[in-house]
């Protein structure tokens, strides 16, 4: 994911920051608890898109 990018994209419910996870595969928001998908490249940045954090992932955050 593009630095300037990633630098301009806020999570759609609080505006709060993102953080790329370790697989590249989803942008996750740990203050709302939401992972949101990168589908080929693109972020779904849609809360409906978005799964859920898992507890053990909420407490293991970056």
């Amino acid at each position: 994911m593009d630095k300037k990018l990633m630098a301009l994209l806020a999570c759609p419910v609080c505006k709060g920051d993102l953080k790329l996870n370790d697989a590249k595969t989803e942008l996750v928001c740990y203050q709302d608890a939401m992972a949101f998908p990168i589908r080929e490249g693109i972020p779904v940045m849609l809360a409906t898109e978005a799964r859920t954090l898992t507890t053990d992932e909420r407490l293991h955050k970056r």
